[in-house]
């Protein structure tokens, strides 16, 4: 490769399970394939006592070394030890998970000794072998990368999923939303039309599940509304199936597989196959030789059985579909198209249930659902770096929202919101917040005699922090708080009045005396 520089820039997307990169120049998007000749790459990563492999011969090595192959980063990835999904994930996974100060870090076996990375760090790597996927196709160095985080994902995931760029060498430009970057793919690709209508984006991956709802007017993509689950996807509904094979083996050899690592390996990947088998096929066979301690293992599943041990997860789809359609106040009926996104939507369970949602609909298949976000994301690297020249291109126009309220933390864990979940962005939102002590019937505003104060800020329920300067002292004053509404007179507990008052709407806040 020469020294020379890439002046565009690639887009991204790191999947859960799989990542894809493309680039975009003129009016031309082109998915990059690997060495292998695939447009998409397994985010795994292998560390043996040689080498650190990542990829195709990652995912190929995991069966040999369990313990020392890393997969679901993007599962890990800006969140804490104590997370209740963290701690349930960990459960599942055959490397180690350990606590460094409340943050996770994995544990491996490298070049004869004990390393720990951070999912920041192992997303990097996959980053970088992404990178470098297109430095072979493009004969120059990458510099700068769009990168692609499912719409759900808060504040935390997604500063360190940059910072997993800046890791790999990546001027990260921008972090987009999975859907949004599917829906520009669709909307510049075969959805291309300057008739004005609403598209729902149902992108359901190897990890991670978001709808989205735009309206889309020629060049001009507004985000109406969004929703999800950062902790839903094919990996569940293999892990399902697994489980059910586990007690097949057990039922018939009398031997449990469950602390067996090497085992465990290659039974899920052999339920993945089995599940890809099934999108096309009545039924698949498992077979797997001297699975465990010398007992072959051998079953048939078939499509009926397998939409059984996943039902709940499959409906559950739903429910966001419907929160949409609350949050953006629409019927269904007023949904002009339905496009699908993500590998798992190829699963016929899965299509039907969201059709009959939309009675009975027809789902626009048009774009390829493992390289749809990335080829958004390589049109929106195109936007930015200069690289995009097309017509098409030039008044784009991408309009998203808040998936998470942003606000800040009150004393008595109050949530008081400032910028309220599904406000469209960019915007400017400002609201008067005073320091104060909050004591069981009086409310003190209290001096401030420094120009900074620390804020705790929450997003949606995720504890942030940031520094508010040029705070401007207040004199003290003291203000007992009642309970308005409902005609009842006496006291109630500062914490519960401000909480309630929070919970309302702007709208229904001016209506009322302000507990400020």
């Amino acid at each position: 490769m020469a020294d020379e520089v890439y002046d565009g820039a690639i887009g991204i997307d790191l999947g859960t399970t799989y990542s894809c990169v493309a680039t975009y120049e003129g009016n031309n998007v082109e998915i990059i394939a690997n060495e292998q000749g695939s447009f998409t790459t397994p985010s795994f990563v292998s560390f043996t006592d040689k080498e650190r492999l990542i990829g195709e011969a990652a995912k190929n090595n995991a069966a040999m070394n369990p313990i020392n192959t890393v997969f679901d980063a993007k599962r890990l990835i800006g969140r804490r030890f104590d997370d209740p999904t963290v701690k349930k994930d960990i459960e599942s996974w055959p490397f180690k998970v350990i606590d460094d100060a409340g943050n996770p870090k994995i544990e491996v076996e490298y070049l004869g000794e004990k390393k720990s990375f951070s999912a920041q760090e192992i997303s990097s790597m996959v980053l970088l072998k992404m990178k470098e996927i297109a430095e072979t196709k493009l004969g120059k160095k990458v510099e700068k990368a769009v990168i692609t985080v499912p719409a759900y994902f808060n504040d935390n995931q997604r500063q360190a999923t940059k910072d997993a760029g800046a890791i790999a060498g990546l001027n990260v430009l921008r972090i987009i939303n999975e859907p949004t970057a599917a829906a520009i793919a669709y909307g510049l690709g075969a959805g291309k039309t300057d008739k004005e209508r609403n598209v729902l984006i149902y992108d359901l991956g190897g990890g991670t599940f978001d709808v989205s709802l735009l309206n889309i007017q020629g060049g001009v993509f507004t985000v109406k509304a969004t929703a999800g689950d950062t902790h839903l996807g094919g990996q569940d509904f293999d892990t399902n199936l697994l489980d059910h094979c586990k007690k097949e083996f057990t039922r018939k050899s009398k031997k449990d597989p469950s602390g067996d690592p090497r085992a465990l390996r290659r039974l899920r990947t052999a339920c993945e196959r089995a599940k890809r088998t099934l999108s096309s096929g009545a039924q698949a066979t498992i077979e797997i030789d001297s699975l465990f301690e010398g007992e072959d293992f051998t079953m048939t599943i078939t499509r009926a059985r397998f939409e059984e041990l996943n039902a709940k997860a499959f409906s559950g789809t739903l429910e966001p579909v419907a929160q949409v359609l609350k949050d953006a106040a629409i019927e269904k009926s007023a949904v002009e198209e339905i496009v699908l996104v993500g590998g798992s939507t190829r699963i016929p369970k899965i299509q039907k249930l969201l059709s009959e949602f939309f009675d009975g609909k027809k789902l626009e298949k048009s774009i390829n659902p493992d390289e749809a976000v990335a080829y958004g994301a390589a049109v929106q690297a195109g936007i930015l770096s200069g690289k995009a020249t097309s017509a098409e291109t030039a008044d784009l126009l991408l309009l998203d929202v808040v998936p998470l309220s942003l606000g800040v933390a009150m004393e008595g864990n109050i949530f008081a919101p400032v910028v309220t979940r599904g406000q469209t962005v960019p915007c400017l939102r400002k609201r008067v917040l005073h320091p104060c002590d909050v004591h069981l019937d009086e409310y003190k505003r209290t001096s401030v005699p420094t120009s900074t104060m620390v804020v705790a800020t929450e997003e949606g329920a995720h504890h942030l922090a940031f520094y508010a300067n040029g705070v401007s002292s207040r004199p003290r004053c003291k203000r007992a708080c009642h309970h308005h509404g409902g005609g009842n007179e006496g006291r109630s507990s500062p914490s519960r009045l401000l909480r309630q008052w929070c919970e309302l709407s702007t709208e229904a806040q001016a209506r009322l005396p302000s507990p400020w």
